[in-house]
């Protein structure tokens, strides 16, 4: 195998983000939902519902991510917090490198993560109305 079929691909570190990214969204998501459940809001059974399809697909895409991410032979081995960068050293095919991220940028990323899975989510109840 040649030293450049070993190194990570663009669409491999975005894979990466965001099996980084998806537990923290995951977490998010449930603790509003938590939160949801005891509130005395009259539409508290829509937005439940709403907020368990977002959580199923967020479980959904991290459970693919995962499966995507061993077929390619990509792990995640450990992660380090350094002062205010978040990194996560990982194997990939061979090569071994740091995925290194801001809390910043988690949150903006996660806010991203968020607003795709809320517009798909409107997409779908739009074509069923």
């Amino acid at each position: 195998m040649s030293k450049i079929a070993n190194i990570i691909t663009a669409e491999e570190r975005t894979m990466i983000r965001d099996y980084i990214l998806l537990p923290h969204l995951q977490s998010m998501v449930q603790k509003s939902l938590d939160d949801i459940e005891y509130s005395t809001n009259i539409l508290k059974r829509l937005y439940l519902m709403a907020g368990q399809r977002i959580l199923d697909q967020i479980i959904k895409d991290s459970r693919n991510l995962k499966r995507e991410l061993k077929q390619r032979d990509i792990r995640i081995l450990e992660i380090k917090y350094e002062d205010f960068v978040i990194n996560h050293h990982y194997h990939c095919r061979g090569y071994q490198d740091v995925f290194g991220i801001t809390r910043d940028a988690m949150k903006s990323e996660i806010s991203l993560k968020l607003s795709q899975y809320i517009s798909e989510l409107a997409r779908y109840l739009k074509g069923q109305l």
